[in-house]
């Protein structure tokens, strides 16, 4: 099974939080539209791209639209990649042995992250890095609050085009 794209509606999933709060996606949907990112703590890519994300966490907060981390690691792994590589937004547990969400989003290399509009449709759909797909999120995110979307990418900072997860 190929990762989902857009146009396609975003299987639902019950998984733990962190600190073992139980996260249901339709009820978080009821909430608001939200950036889901899929990653693994050995991967180069996701400990390229997740600062990056944590950018859109600290312009945007939890207003309008959330990012929501989904590890494929257990949860001493996960702690330590979230502090090292500084990650704010909340992260979830999939399930390390199965990766039944994972699954069930058709993932076959991490970072992959999906907009999940607010009815459930998948929006965008990205594997690995790609800075348009970044932009784009970053857009969206803005455009949700209405207003301009902020400077990401600091001057002099390289940050490639596109990096494969």
């Amino acid at each position: 099974m190929a990762v989902l794209t857009a146009g396609t509606k975003a299987p639902d999933f019950e998984l733990k939080t962190m600190d073992g709060k139980k996260f249901v996606l339709r009820d978080e949907l009821a909430r608001g539209p939200l950036v889901l990112a899929f990653f693994k703590v050995s991967c180069p890519t996701c400990q390229y791209a997740f600062p990056f994300l944590d950018r859109l966490e600290r312009a945007y907060g939890h207003n309008g639209v959330r990012i929501i981390g989904v590890s494929q690691n257990n949860p001493k792994e996960t702690t330590a990649f979230i502090k090292e590589f500084g990650v704010t937004f909340p992260v979830l547990l999939d399930d390390t042995d199965k990766y039944p969400v994972s699954n069930a989003y058709g993932l076959t290399n991490v970072p992959t992250v999906f907009w999940i509009a607010q009815n459930g449709g998948i929006e965008l759909s990205s594997v690995g890095w790609v800075k348009a797909d970044f932009e784009e999120i970053s857009r969206k995110m803005a455009e949700s609050l209405h207003t301009a979307p902020p400077v990401m990418f600091k001057p002099g900072e390289d940050v490639r085009d596109f990096r494969a997860g």
